[in-house]
């Protein structure tokens, strides 16, 4: 198969009909990426931002319905001024940039997180977006910003709480199915595929719910370099797995 062939058209190594519906991506070693190549933290950054949207055009020219990525957690505050200013910018500029193609290419693109905490002029660009990709019906493209697994479990908690107390829903009304409609991904399926660059092993509190059964996915590519070959490699793992969901 020629280079070519393998980066714009599905391989032919891989099962069309056993493609996972939605891939999830934690998106790590930016800043290792940038420190080998004797550069600021923020230029593998910039860096990250491309390699996010060849894999999302990656994504949607192979027939994968949903990509989730973790952009931003409730801990990256904790990272120096400097590098969050930059990325609440980069995140900005982006979505301005880029998103005249997306509604041309179909995209339907959403955020889940706590949005409110990020810069009134951030928010302006994520309504604008969400706006005008609404009605598109390609590849569903989800961003988690300022997003933290914990904090989502709990405020699905506290919302079905104030249901209950209101008389809305009983507690014994409360099972999965329920929780699931007030999640931020309650019109999405669960994550088939999860996978992390870099080489690190845990989840970082990143869709605790809904990666109950998601097939896990670890490369100690950085992922700046993390290109469609890469991806192709990672469908070809997950190809290779039996899920049983717990059954024999």
């Amino acid at each position: 198969m020629s280079p070519k062939l393998i980066l714009q058209e599905l391989p032919a190594d891989l099962d069309r009909e056993r493609l996972p519906k939605h891939v999830a991506v934690i998106m790590d070693g930016n800043g290792r990426w940038a420190k080998r190549q004797g550069l600021p933290r923020i230029a593998g950054h910039s860096r990250g931002a491309s390699t996010l949207k060849e894999l999302l055009r990656c994504c949607k020219d192979w027939g994968i319905e949903a990509l989730t990525t973790y952009a931003f957690s409730t801990e990256n505050w904790g990272r120096p001024l400097e590098e969050v200013d930059f990325l609440m910018s980069l995140f900005e500029g982006k979505l301005r940039q880029e998103l005249r193609e997306m509604v041309k290419e179909g995209v339907k693109i959403k955020f889940m997180g706590n949005l409110q905490a990020l810069p009134k002029s951030l928010q302006a660009e994520i309504e604008r977006s969400v706006a005008e990709t609404e009605q598109n019906q390609g590849i569903r493209f989800t961003v988690a910003t300022n997003y933290g697994g914990r904090e989502e479990i709990v405020q699905a908690a506290r919302a079905i709480a104030s249901q209950v107390k209101l008389g809305q829903v009983q507690p014994e009304e409360i099972d999965e199915a329920l929780f699931k409609r007030y999640l931020y991904t309650a019109d999405v399926c669960d994550p088939d595929l999860l996978i992390r660059t870099s080489g690190e092993m845990r989840l970082s509190n990143f869709m605790l719910w809904q990666m109950a059964y998601a097939e896990i996915y670890i490369t100690d590519t950085l992922w700046p370099d993390f290109d469609r070959k890469e991806f192709h490699r990672a469908l070809c793992a997950y190809q290779q797995r039996n899920r049983r969901f717990g059954k024999v």
